[in-house]
């Protein structure tokens, strides 16, 4: 059986050049992480871990169903970001209530991937921590980081990276055997078209690679320079600059002084104009030209010369293009060189002023999205999803952004940021992220316009409302409103709609509904259309919650044309909301067409939560109509959507409509399994006792009772609760697999693993292949015995062997033999 299904291959970058050399490494890696689950690439900068471990990846990745996914760390200051950054790349979010690393976790259970954390030294503790916490708790999980010092995690294993290899003395082709030159020639001929290693410079080449310890990054940084100089010229001055450097107090290890020699020598030759863009453009985590001339450029470098400029830069390997998305191409710096221009924009005296104007620019780009996101008309709702995006893709810049404000005490641009940055945190899960940059800039003292800090308190109580913190969201709502009374601001139409919407929350329909009222009028005085629209949506909810459905389908279809050519976010919350009403009512073909047009705009700006909903509306209606290929379809995806985002009170719900699927189908045994495995989990999500949930599924279990008995019955809810989320998920979606449960498998718990019996979570069922090899560790083969004998390779027997440890709920392979002993040889006997 393979994991859940993934829901992208992974995100590894295209390779900017040739990959050269290290083949024999390649091979090594490659057997060892096979047998290991984390390994280290370690060594100084320049040395080429990143490109060794993203090409280890793209070899590996068809051993990873779930795909291989880099998480660059660079940017990463705050040890406290690490688990958020890995949960960003991988489409995880926040649970309210519920520690980050432990959803990470529960969502990466069953997955079989492999994980790149690049560039750890500076947060090593922070990754340490995780990979320890995720290796713990995910069988499948494979862990590649890259650092300048090891994690120092159990079952880690440190490969030093070693320099390319070396010519001792040249003996006459093939020159191309020794990876330091290959790699000089592949580059040079990169920067001058015709050239290539001969007997007339193969041994400045070899003399200029033996200068630079083979370093790779010090070798491409000289090969750059192959339009301007030659070989020979390269190798003479570099080698005059070693022996200056020889005389004087070194003190840091050999190599990391050879690659400081080399950026140093390939700085000194560039323009001073050149230098001053460089060093500039450190403040960034990644640019566009836009961006660039937005910062860079002043009297001494005019906007006119950015581009030339750092199109020098990129010829002499100094800056790297990264990507091109949303029609802009994308920029940045290699970390040792953003860490030699971070020095030597602070040794400019500059430093604070480029900082300052870094922030000013993202200030300023953030608001002009705003302004243009959520008003009527123009830009069209594309255009307006491409704006979203490069906000979303420019958080690590916005993350430097806040950290400079919050240095100078700049509260005002902080909370202004902070608003600009709403959506994207809720879009992408970010929300205690959110919630923390904003009471850091609220509790900052100074002087704040009204306008500024109400808005922001706005924004706070939404986010507080996503983690379902009620009380905050009204405290920040009220606070708002009282700051917005004693200014005189007409636009308190936000304030107003959250504490209508945490009055509905709380049950008090009535205040609810006069609170909203207060919000349409404000809006409607501002002439904030999108308040409006907002506003008009939690009234239509109110009138639902009271009963009055022709009131809310009105109030609706109001809010609709509010929003119609505005935010499609916004028009996507109505269209949802429609949706559920037409169900509500038995309208199916509406029903079935609101929900669509909602999914439809929700995955043009991949908000996974809201697609998930939307599948699982689809889901529930095909169920009513009586369509249950449709309604499987659209349930599973649903289902694996949530379970892949961490959201497991969606897992639940989920795993609700597969028992009325079951139910459906007549398997009352089934739907009780399912229905137990539902209770559990929202259980472990509410933090309340599981019977507090069982009135949900009290129609389904009824006439369970009465045809299957009261302790039938009890039996299969026990079997259901002692499942795992990935179990119960594999568990429903078996009946339209080929991967069945194998006759004979137990779904009950047996005795617990740490007496040496079999583990205590219920087992899923083992594919024919698992069955196989489960049978092969009881005779006592390892690894790579069992690989000869399959004939397939060691790593797939790895992965074979810990699906089987992850659905047994073992942590050894005499645990696998202690279960094997005595029972059925299941299909494949």
């Amino acid at each position: 059986m393979t994991s859940a299904v993934p829901i992208a291959s992974g995100n590894l970058p295209a390779e900017p050049n040739s990959f050269v050399g290290r083949e024999r490494d390649l091979t090594e890696l490659a057997l060892m992480l096979g047998e290991v689950r984390a390994l280290t690439l370690c060594g100084p900068g320049g040395i080429g871990k990143t490109r060794l471990a993203l090409r280890l990846a793209c070899e590996l990745v068809p051993d990873y169903p779930d795909g291989a996914w880099l998480v660059e760390l660079a940017d990463t200051a705050d040890p406290g970001l690490v688990t958020r950054r890995v949960a960003a790349t991988l489409g995880v979010r926040e649970e309210p209530d519920l520690p980050l690393a432990e959803t990470l976790t529960e969502a990466l259970r069953a997955r079989q991937l492999l994980l790149i954390l690049d560039t750890c030294e500076h947060v090593v503790g922070a990754c340490a921590e995780l990979v320890q916490r995720l290796l713990a708790g995910c069988a499948g999980l494979r862990v590649i980081s890259t650092s300048r010092e090891p994690l120092r995690v159990r079952g880690e294993t440190v490969w030093r990276v070693p320099p390319l290899a070396l010519p001792g003395s040249l003996d006459g082709p093939p020159w191309a055997r020794h990876e330091a030159l290959r790699l000089f020639a592949e580059r040079a001929s990169a920067a001058r078209s015709g050239f290539a290693l001969a007997a007339d410079n193969a041994e400045a080449v070899a003399r200029l690679c033996r200068t630079l310890d083979g370093m790779p990054l010090a070798i491409e940084l000289a090969a750059a320079r192959i339009r301007a100089l030659s070989v020979e010229q390269i190798a003479d001055r570099l080698g005059d600059r070693f022996q200056l450097l020889a005389s004087g107090d070194r003190t840091a290890p050999p190599r990391q002084q050879t690659l400081r020699a080399a950026v140093d020598w390939s700085y000194e030759l560039l323009t001073p104009p050149e230098q001053i863009l460089l060093r500039r453009l450190s403040v960034f985590a990644g640019w566009t030209l836009e961006m660039a001339e937005g910062v860079c450029a002043d009297e001494q470098i005019p906007a006119g010369l950015v581009f030339d400029l750092m199109a020098n830069l990129i010829d002499k390997s100094l800056v790297t293009f990264e990507l091109e998305a949303s029609g802009d191409s994308r920029y940045r710096l290699l970390d040792t060189i953003k860490e030699y221009a971070s020095s030597r924009l602070a040794a400019s005296g500059e430093e604070a002023t480029l900082r300052a104007r870094h922030r000013d620019f993202l200030l300023r780009q953030a608001e002009a999205v705003v302004a243009k996101a959520f008003v009527r008309g123009d830009p069209p709702w594309p255009e307006r999803v491409a704006l979203y995006q490069r906000i979303a893709m420019e958080r690590p810049n916005y993350r430097l952004a806040l950290s400079a404000s919050l240095e100078r005490g700049d509260a005002e641009e902080g909370l202004r940021i902070c608003s600009a940055m709403r959506n994207p945190w809720v879009t992408y899960g970010d929300v205690s992220e959110g919630t923390e940059w904003f009471d850091l800039f609220l509790a900052l003292p100074g002087e704040v316009p009204d306008a500024v800090r109400g808005r922001a308190l706005v924004h706070r109580g939404d986010l507080a409302f996503e983690q379902e913190d009620y009380p905050a969201a009204g405290q920040c709502a009220q606070a708002a409103l009282d700051l917005f009374r004693r200014s005189g601001d007409l636009d308190q139409a936000g304030a107003l709609r959250l504490l209508a919407l945490v009055s509905l929350r709380a049950g008090r329909h009535d205040e609810a509904l006069a609170t909203v009222e207060d919000a349409i009028a404000s809006s409607r005085a501002a002439g904030n259309v999108w308040e409006e629209g907002l506003a008009l949506s939690i009234k239509a909810a109110v009138h639902a919650r009271q009963g009055g459905l022709r009131e809310a389908q009105r109030t609706l279809e109001a809010a609709l044309d509010v929003l119609r050519d505005n935010n499609g976010w916004g028009v996507a919350q109505v269209l949802y909301g429609l949706g559920g009403l037409a169900r509500a009512r038995g309208d199916h073909p509406a029903a079935l067409r609101y929900f669509g047009q909602a999914l439809t705009l929700y995955q043009e700006i991949d908000a996974r939560p809201e697609i998930a909903r939307c599948l699982a509306g689809i889901g529930w209606v095909a169920l009513a109509q009586g369509d249950l290929d449709l309604s499987v379809a659209r349930l599973t995806e649903s289902l694996q959507l949530s379970f892949a985002t961490g959201q497991r009170l969606a897992v639940a719900r989920g795993l609700e409509a597969f028992a009325a699927l079951a139910a459906r189908a007549d398997d009352l045994a089934r739907a009780v399994r399912l229905a137990g495995a539902a209770l559990e989990l929202r259980a472990a999500v509410a933090k309340v006792p599981a019977a507090g949930a069982g009135a949900r599924l009290e129609d389904l279990l009824e006439p369970a009772r009465r045809r299957l008995g009261e302790g039938a019955t009890a039996g299969l809810l026990a079997e259901g609760r002692a499942m795992t989320a990935d179990q119960a998920i594999r568990y429903a979606m078996s009946a339209d697999r080929a991967d069945q449960p194998a006759p004979g498998a137990d779904l009950r718990p047996t005795l617990a693993a740490s007496n040496g019996s079999p583990g205590a979570s219920a087992p899923s069922a083992l594919t024919p292949r698992e069955w196989e090899i489960a049978a092969m560790i009881a005779r006592g083969l390892t690894n790579q015995q069992i690989a000869d004998e399959l004939v397939i390779s060691r790593a797939t027997v790895a992965r074979h062997v810990a699906n089987i440890l992850t659905k047994l709920g073992f942590s050894s392979r005499a645990q696998v033999a202690a279960w094997m002993a005595g029972r059925d040889p299941g299909p494949s006997g």
